[in-house]
């Protein structure tokens, strides 16, 4: 896209006041980073809180006469269980195609008479004409493009909303409220993208510059850009759409299992019924041919994104590949994401990766690279 073309924020002024860097992304004009750089705005979130705009996310409204139809109809094309979860709670999920991969990953809410949905930024046009074409007429599936988003994560997350509204700090991890903030009513996740405690925050366009200034004025909450979020995410084992999942990955590939309830597995009473059932049920009862798995590289160089991975230094064919790499500031040192096979994919194996031409020893690491902080 051309700069004309890029989308902004309603928060797009406010960046650029704060001194931000701004980068195309997903369609968008968004904040890399700020004056005080990526690590620094790595460390802030990890030690107190930072504020994120991710406003540039879809969010979506499914709604029915029949609340529980809604539900039903979303269970084509997720292998989550949507009927089961309780109203005033998130669940993260994902859409499926006919082989098995995924087509995008999101958030799904039960806010009592409908059913609120995040997803991607990349993939919400496509999401979108999936959610009509499958779900239409019998369920409304309405874009909202009047709300911002902002993401508070890290530690001090709890303290700083609490002082706007105390008894947030009754909400559990996935818990969804209507909150008054700063003024504003507020759609509020207990949830994030950091592996930090935190809190998602959809709220009326006109009222996001003020909201996120509120925030931003008390003394542990810094603003954040997308560098810093993606090593946040990616310590925290988290996948990004588009590297570590993809529409030929499936579920079971990307180590998601858990997302997929026992309810809509084989012999749950809602088993399948979604694209690619067969595929994604036959490797959570077999196991799949390769995993996702942590990485951590011997010494303080990263092994990037497309970085091949090999069984010995000798070894003729690849048996992997990485799909996320960087340096993670909070352990001091480089961690990636990758694809093994599985006779490769037990914790402490040596591999080896090839940058520059050369064999560089990586081992297999344990996934997330850093303690959760979310609150149970």
């Amino acid at each position: 896209m051309s700069d004309e073309e890029l989308k902004r924020t309603p928060l797009y002024d406010l960046h650029v006041k704060l001194g931000a860097k701004m980068v195309p992304f997903a369609g968008y004009e968004m904040p890399v980073q700020y004056a005080t750089g990526v690590m620094a705005e790595h460390n802030h979130t990890r030690a107190k809180a930072g504020l994120f705009d991710v406003s540039h996310m879809g969010q979506v409204i499914l709604r029915a006469r029949d609340p529980q139809k809604a539900a039903l109809a979303l269970e084509t094309l997720v292998p989550v269980d949507v009927v089961g979860l309780a109203e005033g709670r998130q669940r993260y999920g994902f859409f499926t195609n006919e082989d098995g991969g995924i087509e995008d990953d999101l958030m799904i809410a039960n806010r009592g008479d409908h059913l609120f949905v995040v997803v991607n930024a990349a993939c919400k046009d496509a999401d979108l004409a999936r959610m009509r074409a499958a779900l239409e007429p019998e369920v409304t599936v309405k874009l909202i493009e009047t709300r911002a988003l902002l993401a508070l994560q890290g530690p001090a997350a709890e303290a700083v909303l609490a002082e706007h509204y105390p008894a947030i700090r009754d909400m559990r991890f996935m818990d969804v409220e209507t909150l008054p903030i700063a003024g504003a009513e507020c759609w509020v996740s207990r949830s994030g993208y950091t592996g930090e405690d935190g809190f998602e925050i959809s709220v009326p366009a006109s009222a996001a510059e003020d909201l996120a200034r509120a925030l931003l004025s008390h003394e542990d909450v810094l603003p954040i850009g997308l560098g810093a979020r993606d090593s946040l995410r990616l310590e925290a084992g988290l996948c990004l759409y588009g590297h570590d999942i993809d529409s030929g990955t499936s579920p079971v590939e990307a180590g998601l299992t858990w997302a997929i309830q026992k309810i809509r597995r084989s012999g749950g009473d809602r088993a399948g019924g979604f694209p690619g059932s067969e595929r994604v049920l036959a490797e959570v009862t077999d196991g799949p041919a390769r995993k996702r798995v942590g990485l951590l590289p011997d010494g303080r160089a990263p092994m990037r994104e497309g970085v091949q991975l090999f069984a010995s230094k000798e070894a003729d064919m690849p048996i992997g590949q990485v799909t996320s790499g960087g340096f993670g500031p909070t352990i001091g040192a480089p961690v990636a994401m990758g694809y093994v096979e599985a006779p490769h994919a037990a914790v402490e194996t040596e591999l080896f990766g090839e940058v520059r031409g050369k064999r560089l020893p990586v081992k297999v690491a344990k996934l997330p690279f850093v303690t959760p902080g979310f609150k149970r």
